[in-house]
């Protein structure tokens, strides 16, 4: 197996970290989160960091950490729904590993989501609109990005990690 990073992006409720941590265990690579690690760095949690620096402030985090763990090697990184917003992200992760898009309908989203309190884009009345909004505005820059498109709602992780390592192993 090449010792390549292999890039989980798409939308949150996806399955980036859950497929990530599974992915990592099978080819005994480590797992980073890039929310994780903004928080471990920060000392404080992603809804405290948008309440005080707001998504800017947490935006500049985020592109630090993933500059940073982009440097490594062999490594599994699930990223943030949003980290394909910012240019500097996408040319990081687009030069030094496999990108994988993990698709996920809104729909799926909603019902993977709908109990989690420490999504501060999601902390709004209507949580549908959001994520239709966001899908629309990032899937573009997604689809760009990715090297290997992974519908999450068509696969079983099971399937989805055989497809990213026979991917890897094909490049």
């Amino acid at each position: 197996m090449p010792l390549t990073n292999i890039y989980l992006v798409g939308p949150m409720g996806a399955g980036k970290s859950t497929l990530g941590k599974m992915l990592a265990k099978e080819l005994g690579l480590p797992f980073y989160d890039s929310d994780h690690e903004v928080e471990a760095r920060t000392g404080a949690n992603i809804p405290w960091i948008f309440d005080v620096e707001g998504e800017k402030g947490f935006r500049q985090r985020e592109r630090q950490v993933i500059r940073e763990l982009c440097e490594e090697r062999g490594i599994i990184l699930a990223t943030g729904g949003g980290v394909v917003t910012q240019k500097e992200n996408r040319r990081h992760l687009g030069t030094n590993g496999l990108v994988v898009y993990l698709k996920a309908s809104v729909d799926a989203q909603l019902e993977r989501t709908i109990k989690d309190k420490q999504r501060p884009l999601l902390q709004r009345p209507d949580r549908r609109a959001v994520l239709e909004n966001l899908l629309e505005e990032r899937e573009p820059l997604y689809e760009g990005l990715a090297d290997l498109t992974l519908d999450t709602e068509r696969y079983s992780l099971k399937s989805l990690i055989h497809e990213i390592i026979k991917t890897v192993e094909q490049s």
